[in-house]
């Protein structure tokens, strides 16, 4: 059991804060025989034979059971069971199955999110059903990624829901899909200079790659200081500056092409470790980070 029980509260009172409907379009009976065998388990209530008349009895037909009652059920034991039953608890109630907003179930899943990275888990997409992701627990541990965290505050205005997804993905998959981490780092510049572009109704090529885009980028955002005293010496700084931070979204992109997702490999190709994953993870959230800010300070041209 390594999701503390501190941890399991604070996502029970999160999701009773929030008023999240647990069981979304289902009945509850409905939701948990997903999870649960029912029929398998004992009955509190001399009147039904198993957990599911019961349950049925107390939660449909007369509703004399508080709404947090699942939570605290020793023949579910959510509360004190393993991390597996807990995840695929938290897992459930995002399945479009049962919540078919996937924009609330996003949402849902950054507050889970929020508290289970203390204790090394995260919720992930594993497949899509029907175009919407559908998500398992994993641990990813608990060490940090170098400029995720300033990613994620840095950009959250951004694209909320998209740019968020891409975040969660690459810290999720550092350690258990360092490809996967790699490739979305380069997609996550790839957002963030095209959003940056858009909003200043700059045109750009859909085709164009992460070198392209940078330059454009900065080029719109003029980076060099228009308050200093010796301009022409900055610029040169500017210059390099730029040179640098264009070169390190090419090398995240040449990970992506060598080992990241998105290009078939021969059977004998290796991997690429966490620590690299860390290096491009860290590199494109730096460099989205600075932009972004950048972007944010300076007012859009007339």
């Amino acid at each position: 059991m390594k999701i503390s029980q501190l941890t399991r509260r604070d996502i029970i009172d999160a999701m009773i804060a929030e008023q999240v409907n647990l069981y979304g379009r289902l009945e509850e009976t409905e939701f948990l025989s997903r999870l649960f065998d029912l029929q398998s388990l004992p009955s509190f209530d001399p009147r039904f034979k198993d957990a599911a008349g019961d349950i049925w009895q107390h939660r449909v037909n007369n509703y004399d059971w508080n709404d947090d009652w699942v939570f605290y059920d020793t023949r579910l034991n959510i509360l004190n069971g393993d991390d597996e039953i807990f995840l695929r608890f938290l897992a459930e109630v995002l399945h479009p199955v049962v919540r078919s907003d996937s924009t609330e179930a996003e949402r849902i899943c950054q507050m889970f999110n929020q508290y289970l990275r203390n204790d090394g888990f995260q919720l992930v997409e594993r497949t899509r059903l029907s175009g919407k992701p559908v998500y398992i627990g994993r641990y990813v541990g608990i060490s940090a990624t170098p400029g995720i965290n300033a990613a994620r505050e840095s950009l959250a205005g951004t694209d909320p829901s998209y740019v968020s997804q891409q975040i969660t993905r690459i810290e999720a998959a550092i350690i258990n899909d360092p490809s996967l981490a790699i490739g979305t780092a380069k997609e996550l510049v790839e957002t963030c200079c095209k959003t940056i572009l858009s909003d200043r109704n700059v045109v750009f090529s859909r085709t164009a790659d992460i070198p392209e885009l940078v330059k454009l980028t900065a080029k719109e955002l003029e980076l060099t200081p228009d308050d200093i005293p010796d301009k022409a010496k900055a610029a040169e700084t500017i210059k390099r500056l730029l040179s640098n931070l264009a070169s390190i979204t090419q090398g995240v992109a040449e990970l992506r092409n060598h080992y990241g997702t998105g290009h078939g490999k021969v059977a004998s190709t290796k991997g690429l470790k966490p620590r690299h994953a860390k290096l491009a993870a860290g590199a494109a959230s730096t460099l989205a980070v600075f932009l972004t800010e950048t972007h944010n300070d300076r007012p859009n041209k007339p």
